[in-house]
């Protein structure tokens, strides 16, 4: 595999980082990426990921284009109303750049399908607006091993995490938020959302994508960003990872022969 002369002009601006280079840009060429939601993060992260010359994105999506979706979700326009989104944002992103390939999936993932969904892929993007479907997500790059970006938003605020938690010092994504998908969830339609945050939330996503697959810098892995724009503000904690998390954890090893002790009783 080799960048073309259009290429090399292209991402020049890429390759001349020393920390990057042409072994990055490279590796963003082989490299698959799954963006689970073409939404608010969805939007942004799509155009920044074509952009940069990843060789193939894999939209996943089951909602059709909006009026209330066009205040944030900029990937798409006016006359995209009443189409899938997946196919709109996959014309927006050949449009950006024509090197890049494009699969859509007009439909949610769900136990059934996550595994054909994310096959082959190299990192997931999960922009998604549900716990349910996170969940899904999470234990599907989990099981595959695939670095997870999380990324979540809502009215002035953000967060961002990235997971491998097959990795024995890395937690993965139920050691963040729990075990139990069904708390209680409210929408951006009912708490509002302010456009540029899912910008900036779903720009940082992308930066995560780009630096899982080409590293550099600090791996975040084991972090959580949480933005707070209302104050412009920033703060970075650690995520440990949890030894009684059914997920990726010590009870990860237990569960089963502590459910057939318990079926016995």
């Amino acid at each position: 595999m080799t960048l073309g002369d259009d290429e090399l002009t292209r991402y020049a601006r890429h390759i001349v980082l020393k920390e990057f280079g042409g072994a990055g840009q490279m590796r963003l060429k082989a490299a698959t990426v799954a963006v689970i939601g073409a939404g608010g993060i969805g939007s942004p992260a799509i155009q920044y990921l074509a952009a940069a010359g990843v060789g193939r994105l894999v939209l996943i999506d089951d909602d059709r284009v909006e009026p209330s979706n066009l205040q944030r979700q900029t990937i798409f326009r006016t006359e995209d109303q009443g189409i899938a989104k997946v196919e709109a944002a996959a014309i927006a992103a050949r449009r950006i750049n024509p090197h890049v390939t494009v699969d859509t999936h007009q439909l949610r993932i769900n136990p059934d399908n996550a595994g054909v969904l994310l096959a082959g892929v190299d990192v997931v993007l999960d922009g998604c607006d549900n716990f349910a479907t996170r969940f899904v997500v999470a234990d599907a790059a989990f099981a595959a091993r695939i670095p997870l970006v999380s990324a979540a938003v809502g009215q002035f605020e953000g967060q961002l995490g990235v997971y491998r938690g097959w990795e024995s010092d890395r937690p993965c994504y139920r050691c963040f938020v729990g075990q139990d998908p069904e708390r209680a969830e409210t929408s951006c339609a009912e708490d509002g959302i302010l456009g540029p945050v899912t910008g900036v939330v779903g720009s940082l996503a992308a930066l995560e994508v780009l630096r899982a697959i080409a590293p550099f810098g600090e791996d975040i892995a084991g972090k959580l960003l949480l933005v707070d724009l209302m104050a412009l503000r920033f703060r970075t904690i650690r995520l440990p990872k949890d030894p009684g998390c059914l997920g990726c954890g010590t009870a990860a090893m237990t569960a089963p022969e502590d459910e057939d002790r318990e079926g016995a009783r």
